[in-house]
């Protein structure tokens, strides 16, 4: 096998694996900004979906798209990518029916395999938009019909020898065939589902929702950054190494770009430079370089990353104004610039830039030509996945049912549609406990071991006359080491802390989220209580308020309560001596 065939090959496998790690970034963005009770469902959704639409690409989707046929569909080796095919072969030399690709001199099942995750990406991006109101089955059937027959159809019109690019229509990584289609699908999807509980009330006012984990979301982020330097430079499919050096270097100025302005125009907006909005701006510079990474210059990618994150912290306060509940941003982020990215070939090419032949954009001399092929494409792909995807939404929700249940969306779809849960806060089977209780294996007493009556001699003893009290203090979390250190001092040698949220006189803060301000009425704090007997009540209330002391609204409260009785659980001792500590 030529030396060239082996490079390309490897080149195209490496960058598919990294855009198939972009699976894991859309995975933790999405649960990082969604609500904890929705996590195990998220994740779940985004590692089924992957399964989904490798096989419904496999089925049929890869003919469709690829195969030879006419302007609009693939008719040849349609099933199980099965026509003939002597791929590396190319030009003159190819003889198959998989023509539109036979210029990526790689095998057959390199192709494949560089395009099935490009058919995954478009999947998972309906997953974010549709989160924490759906059924788990209904999102699986309409990201196979999505994958087996919508996709890739679009997929031909544009990379498949399709009427699109016979026109000359350009999309270099997917801007229109990935983002807008997962885009418009995902349009569709939320229009028909509706918003989630509680997001808008009856007078238009928009509650927002904040994620539960914006490390989750952040990782999720880089992780699809890194990702996207397998999914523009990839889409050589060849080891060309100016291209690819050219496309690396556009993506991440877009991105970069992006991410700045972003910021900065929440910053404005908002009042503060919301992270959910940075994040979503360096997703909006990728996916809008996306499609003209070969065929723009450096300072055009610049200013097309420099848009972008203006433009997506615009598009995320216009659809939560419309109503169109998307959790993540993907309508902003995807279907947003998907198509601005494509527009954008129109506006910004340059012929040659990068080693690759193309018409001039408006703004380098080419006039409309470009940007007119270009347009018609937008609206080509609108037409066609929108009220597509509207009817197989539709259709699914008549059948099966779109939406979970008002008690399911409330309590969390982790329960509901899986039955367990990502943060289970509390062990409830005790593992420790006897085996006649659990249907465990019998296991052999460990050496030496004794009934646990004679270890530890139980004796009940009568509480005494002395008198107990519980002092419970509420305070600042930044109080408690100089608290606990003052208790020390004075005999105080056990207590029971707790993270608590407090409400009152003092008032909350005002928070950001997604270009939504509103109120954090409840506001951390710390709950310490202890029960005395031999230290004097008076000393442990005068030593707190000497440490909480600062004579501003906050400072914090002390209860003080009568005692019963206390039982030492190990040793039955009650009352005052219950509390020594001395063994």
């Amino acid at each position: 096998m030529e030396t060239k065939v082996i490079l390309d090959t490897i080149w195209v496998i490496f960058a598919a694996v990294l855009v198939f790690f972009m699976n894991l970034g859309f995975a933790t963005v999405e649960s990082g900004l969604a609500r904890q009770k929705n996590s195990v469902n998220i994740l779940s959704k985004n590692f089924i979906v992957f399964a989904v639409s490798s096989l419904g690409f496999l089925v049929l989707g890869w003919g469709l798209m690829f195969g030879d046929g006419n302007g609009f569909i693939g008719l040849s080796g349609l099933f199980m990518a099965s026509g003939a095919d002597n791929s590396p072969a190319v030009g003159e030399a190819y003889r198959g029916v998989y023509s539109a690709i036979s210029w990526a001199g790689v095998p057959f099942w390199a192709k494949f395999f560089f395009q099935l995750v490009f058919c995954g990406t478009a999947a998972t991006i309906v997953s974010g938009a549709v989160a924490e109101r759906i059924k788990y089955i209904s999102f699986i059937v309409f990201s196979l019909i999505l994958t087996l027959l919508i996709y890739p159809i679009v997929g031909h019109w544009i990379w498949g020898g399709g009427f699109l690019s016979k026109l000359g229509m350009l999309d270099f990584a997917g801007g229109s065939v990935v983002h807008s289609v997962g885009g418009w699908a995902a349009l569709s999807g939320v229009i028909i589902l509706g918003p989630r509980i509680g997001k808008y009330t009856k007078d238009g006012k928009i509650h927002p929702i904040p994620g539960h984990n914006m490390s989750l979301a952040t990782i999720g982020a880089f992780v699809l950054w890194f990702g996207w330097f397998g999914f523009n430079p990839g889409s050589t499919m060849a080891a060309d190494p100016m291209a690819i050096s050219h496309i690396l270097v556009t993506t991440n100025t877009a991105g970069i770009m992006a991410v700045l302005t972003a910021t900065a125009t929440a910053w404005i907006v908002i009042g503060k430079p919301d992270l959910g909005m940075s994040i979503n701006g360096l997703l909006a510079g990728l996916v809008a370089i996306t499609p003209c990474c070969a065929y723009v210059s450096i300072p055009s990618s610049l200013i097309i990353g420099a848009v972008a994150g203006i433009i997506v912290v615009l598009a995320v306060m216009f659809f939560d104004r419309r109503k169109l509940d998307d959790p993540v941003g993907a309508l902003s982020v995807h279907l947003v610039h998907g198509v601005l990215g494509t527009l954008f070939v129109g506006l910004f090419a340059q012929d040659g830039i990068a080693g690759i032949h193309t018409l001039n954009g408006l703004f380098f001399g080419g006039g409309f030509e470009l940007l007119g092929k270009q347009a018609l494409g937008v609206l080509c792909v609108a037409s066609f996945v929108f009220p597509v995807s509207f009817l197989v939404w539709a259709v699914i929700k008549k059948t099966m049912g779109l939406r979970v249940s008002a008690k399911e969306e409330i309590e969390g779809l982790d329960i509901g549609e899986h039955g367990n849960q990502g943060y289970p806060d509390f062990v409830t089977v005790d593992y420790t406990g006897s085996a006649e209780k659990m249907d465990y294996p019998e296991i052999s007493p460990v050496t030496g071991s004794v009934p646990v009556e004679q270890a530890v001699p139980v004796k009940v003893i009568p509480a005494s006359g002395h008198k107990i009290t519980k002092v419970e203090i509420i305070t600042k979390q930044n109080k408690f080491e100089n608290l606990k250190n003052e208790m020390d001092k004075i005999g105080i040698t056990g207590m029971t802390v707790t993270n608590v949220l407090g409400y009152g006189v003092q008032g909350g803060m005002t928070e950001y989220y997604r270009g939504v301000e509103f109120e954090t009425n409840l506001l951390p704090k710390i709950k310490i209580e202890i029960v005395v007997s031999k230290v004097p009540v008076r000393t442990v209330i005068e030593t707190a308020k000497k440490v909480l002391y600062t004579g501003n609204i906050g400072d914090g409260k002390i209860f003080v309560y009568d005692v019963e009785n206390v039982v030492k659980v190990r040793t039955g001792e009650e009352g005052y001596d219950a509390l020594q500590d001395v063994e």
